[in-house]
């Protein structure tokens, strides 16, 4: 068949093509549906545990952010606190016996431990040196009256014949001037005689006060040098009197305006195991020891019994009344900061960091004495990093000391 080029083609529509029943196409958009809502299924099932995910983790991570502390209160210190400081024992009065004159130990009577009287003899000096001198000047004392007398029998009488004009006025008087001078030499001879006696005196060596010898530096035949001369004078005996006692303590600074004279307190010692030894503040030095921050106190101790030593070391137990601000803490509770010492506290949920001032250093707790009130919640252990207001949780709360 034969057709033209230019004319349209005809296009043949199958009309079985257009003619689906309603029913397929329900089911098609059904399944169109179904796919949709499967997508729309497993799109949510992977997107929504995400979400809860992160949002779980931003709440743990910001959970996790604030710190947990444990707290404790702050304890109430005694109205009464007792410390103990290092005691050093002295003798009442010490003294070291010198000789005061020279020559050679002749006998000692005395060691050391022996308990003596006061005036009680000691040894005795051997000075033939002095024995001479004074042998001397009572010779040349004997001399000096011997001249004296004579030159009062010239005087009296030049006197006289000066009376009848036997004699010129001169002669009587350079008489008389003799006679003076030679009394001048009489008591300068008796003041010799004087000081050589009491030199020899010295031969003999007493104690000065009743006590103990605790040393005895000498020996029988030892040359003894005075020192007067020039030589070096060398300690023969200690003696020290053992009745009292003094005891020695340093107080910190901080309690030293409770230790007044008349405080009584009581001393141990490792030696004498449960016993105790009262002993009375008698006086203080009134001044700061700028080295060491303490008060130089001196304490009365009866030792009648004699059973305590000289030179002994001694705790002292120090009843000092307690401040009426005085908390006990831990010690770990303490932050060292640049601008000084604080105190970790919690207030409402947030850290806070408290200025204090601490007395006695018991170890694992500290006396704070200024700073508290009693009502703090204190952190233990605070982070180094802990900022003042940074949100804490707490952790558990307990009494401080428990």
């Amino acid at each position: 068949m034969n057709m033209k080029l230019d004319e349209p083609r005809t296009r043949v529509i199958d009309p079985q093509l257009h003619a689906q029943p309603p029913r397929n196409r329900g089911r098609l958009l059904l399944a169109a549906a179904a796919f949709l809502v499967v997508v729309a299924v497993i799109v949510a099932a992977g997107i929504i545990p995400r979400q809860r995910a992160r949002a779980a983790l931003r709440q743990e991570t910001n959970a996790m952010a604030i710190p947990t502390v444990l707290v404790v209160h702050p304890k109430k210190a005694a109205a009464a606190e007792e410390i103990v400081l290092p005691a050093n024992l002295q003798a009442y009065t010490d003294a070291p016996i010198y000789a005061r004159t020279n020559g050679y130990l002749k006998k000692w009577y005395v060691d050391i431990g022996a308990r003596v009287k006061a005036g009680q003899l000691l040894a005795e000096i051997d000075t033939p040196e002095v024995d001479q001198q004074l042998r001397q000047a009572r010779a040349d004392l004997n001399t000096a009256e011997a001249n004296l007398h004579l030159s009062q029998i010239t005087a009296d009488r030049y006197a006289g014949l000066l009376k009848t004009d036997s004699v010129s006025k001169q002669d009587a008087d350079n008489a008389a001037g003799d006679y003076e001078a030679k009394q001048a030499i009489v008591k300068s001879g008796e003041a010799n005689v004087q000081r050589l006696t009491e030199l020899q005196s010295f031969q003999r060596i007493y104690a000065p006060f009743d006590g103990v010898i605790t040393a005895r530096n000498t020996d029988i035949g030892q040359l003894i040098d005075s020192g007067a001369s020039g030589g070096q004078g060398r300690e023969l005996f200690h003696i020290a009197s053992v009745k009292k006692l003094r005891a020695y303590v340093n107080v910190p600074q901080d309690y030293s305006r409770t230790a007044k004279p008349g405080l009584v307190a009581d001393l141990t010692f490792p030696e004498l195991p449960g016993k105790r030894v009262p002993g009375k503040l008698v006086s203080t030095s009134d001044s700061i020891d700028p080295t060491s921050r303490t008060l130089l106190v001196q304490f009365e101790v009866d030792n009648s019994n004699g059973e305590l030593l000289p030179g002994a070391y001694a705790a002292l137990h120090l009843k000092l009344p307690a401040g009426s601000s005085s908390y006990i803490v831990p010690a770990t509770s303490l932050m060292f900061r640049s601008e000084g010492l604080r105190l970790a506290t919690v207030n409402d949920g947030k850290a806070a960091l408290l200025p204090v001032s601490i007395g006695r250093d018991f170890g694992t707790e500290v006396e704070v004495i200024s700073g508290l009130t009693g009502n703090e919640s204190i952190i233990v252990n605070p982070l180094d990093s802990l900022l003042p207001g940074q949100q804490v949780r707490i952790a558990q709360h307990s009494e401080a000391g428990k």
